[in-house]
């Protein structure tokens, strides 16, 4: 095998700080835009930030309207909806997504395919769907985050639960990723303490696994037409990570505990953008290869701080119901790597245990502290479930291929099992 010497980095441009969304009608100017629509959720609307970014936007000549129908975890069907109303009401100059990463992934899903022929599923990743590229330009999309978590602001993945299969599954392309960032922290203050844990959460997994990825010199070496946005850990998207832990560390329990730190909900905001820096070019791997079954297989389970009504698993909280169990699989392909992150969580008593136990244990004394699910169990399933979830993560291979070490399906089963019931 010739080995890979190339690796490739990728961000939007960035606009971060308290007010900073205030300023996103200047901001579409220098893109040409006139015409906009925002792209938000119901419960986003109901706080009347988009409506008041909306309303800014006058003071530039930028007229906007809003779209408030994003799915909380978007599905396939909430994707051809939000595409129907955009397709029907358009043309756009520029997209503005308001909210968490259910409406930035709707809107990168509307841009899409409100630019280029073809249909959802053409686009889908295989196996689940056809893996399309797109063939023409996407239109500017600003993303304005008001949860702290996903970090899609950052990234080229849409991701969403195709109903039928009950799978999560998500398009990735480098054409997707927003045009700009525009963090601004006072819009996450109102995110519930349950939402802000899970969405922690996501972070967390998000600079984990990009940190103890495959690294790009680990893989076959690519032609240029060949390169995908995930192209293993690399110097760069390790300084991120890193950087996300550390204000995670510092931040983490404070902000569910009191959503009213401003200082502590600005190191979230920063940490999912930083996470979402790394990992929007590492990738990640075996936690979010098991999120996706789990949060499409769920049955009763509703947690606190979401809208009523429908089951639901957080995306965060899927990918941290098995992460102590991975992190103790994935240890021997590079234990520096896991003893430093547990060095940077600096968890009380986790620098303590046997070295292979100290990342898990930093692990469920963070889930613990926040209110996170102890385990599978927790949330509804049971070992009867356990080979229909691990099937499901093996079908993310996209995922898995940025793996440190191989992950058989006998492997994902045991962890699926193990990550049952996690502490006591």
């Amino acid at each position: 095998m010739t080995v890979e010497t190339v690796f490739t980095y990728g961000a939007p441009d960035l606009k971060f700080g308290a007010g900073a969304a205030d300023e996103i009608g200047f901001d579409l100017t220098r893109y040409g835009a006139r015409r906009v629509l925002v792209i938000t959720d119901a419960g986003v609307a109901a706080t009347g930030a988009p409506q008041r970014i909306a309303d800014a936007m006058k003071a530039y000549g930028v007229e906007a309207e809003i779209f408030a129908g994003s799915h909380v975890e978007p599905t396939d069907a909430s994707l051809r909806h939000a595409v129907e109303v955009a397709r029907s009401s358009g043309p756009w100059d520029a997209f503005v997504a308001v909210g968490g990463g259910s409406s930035i992934d709707t809107a990168k899903a509307v841009n899409l395919l409100t630019t280029n022929p073809g249909e959802l599923m053409e686009y889908v990743n295989p196996p689940v769907g056809g893996g399309r590229a797109p063939s023409e330009p996407l239109k500017p999309l600003v993303a304005v985050p008001t949860t702290t978590g996903t970090g899609s602001e950052s990234t080229t993945i849409c991701v969403l639960d195709v109903l039928d299969l009950k799978v999560k599954t998500g398009i990735s392309h480098g054409r997707l990723r927003p045009t700009l960032a525009v963090v601004d922290p006072l819009l996450t203050i109102t995110q519930p303490a349950a939402v802000t844990a899970a969405c922690g959460m996501d972070i967390l997994c998000h600079a984990l696994e990009s940190y103890t990825a495959r690294p790009y010199t680990a893989f076959e070496r690519k032609s240029p037409e060949q390169r995908v946005p995930y192209c293993g850990a690399n110097p760069v998207a390790d300084m991120w990570s890193e950087k996300a832990l550390q204000l995670l560390a510092r931040s983490f329990r404070t902000a569910v505990a009191d959503g009213d730190d401003l200082s502590a909900r600005t190191d979230m905001a920063m940490a999912a953008t930083f996470a979402g820096m790394g990992f929007g070019n590492a990738g990640v791997h075996i936690p979010h290869a098991n999120a996706y079954p789990i949060a499409g297989g769920v049955r009763d389970f509703r947690p606190d701080g979401y809208p009523a009504g429908e089951p639901l698993v957080p995306h965060g909280m899927a990918v941290s119901l098995t992460a102590p169990e991975a992190f103790r699989f994935t240890f021997e392909a590079s234990p520096e790597r896991h003893l430093r992150i547990a060095e940077l969580l600096a968890a009380p008593g986790a620098l303590d245990a046997e070295p292979g136990e100290r990342l898990p244990a930093a692990l469920i004394a963070i889930m613990r502290d926040i209110g996170i699910p102890n385990g599978l169990g927790a949330v509804g399933y049971t070992g009867a479930d356990l080979d229909t979830l691990a099937a499901g993560a093996m079908k993310q291979q996209r995922l898995l291929a940025t793996a440190p070490r191989p992950v058989p399906e006998e492997d994902i089963a045991g962890i699926m099992r193990r990550s049952l019931i996690l502490w006591g």
